[in-house]
């Protein structure tokens, strides 16, 4: 478990390094269309059974103006457990992405956490966050309600992101 902690601190520290980073690109430029995007999760866990999350997502995502997306997002979440057999879950979720600015945005999604592990069920999961992002770098805090499981989550997401339209020659 120390080297679980030990990975997060470091993911942690690429975090910031890359929000130095982001702070130097020009903002996302949208066109109506579809965009996919590919991230990486690490979550304080809220219960007492599990001691972190880690996951992998993918979401798609149809921005049908400048401000306003539509997302379908999938992955897979693991949740660590001390001295007891982990957990693991495919959360399918849709909502929405509101840009407040030409960076910051909220998100909305609701959706099912199907259990994969350990026989842990089906739940309904509801998230909202907040979020940066650039023409292809997506930083976000979500917090994460599990209605049937022993725990919620408040995880970041660094994932990278493009657009699907083909560019006109």
């Amino acid at each position: 478990m120390k080297k679980m902690k030990n990975s997060i601190k470091l993911m942690l520290a690429a975090v910031i390094c890359a929000l130095g980073f982001i702070s130097t690109l020009q903002a996302q430029e949208y066109q109506k269309g579809f965009r996919l995007g590919f991230g990486l999760n690490t979550g304080y866990l809220t219960g007492d059974e599990y001691s972190v999350g880690l996951g992998a997502d993918a979401r798609l995502q149809y921005d049908v103006s400048k401000k306003t997306s539509l997302a379908f997002t999938t992955g897979y979440t693991h949740f660590f457990k001390d001295n007891l057999p982990d957990d693991g879950f495919i959360p399918l979720k849709m909502g929405f992405k509101s840009f407040l600015g030409n960076k910051f945005y909220v998100l909305g999604e609701a959706g099912a956490a199907l259990g994969v592990i350990n026989d842990t069920g089906n739940t309904f999961l509801w998230t909202p966050g907040i979020g940066y992002a650039t023409r292809h770098i997506d930083l976000s805090v979500r917090y994460e309600n599990y209605n049937e499981y022993l725990t919620n989550q408040v995880a970041l997401r660094l994932a990278y992101g493009f657009s699907l339209k083909k560019k006109n020659r």
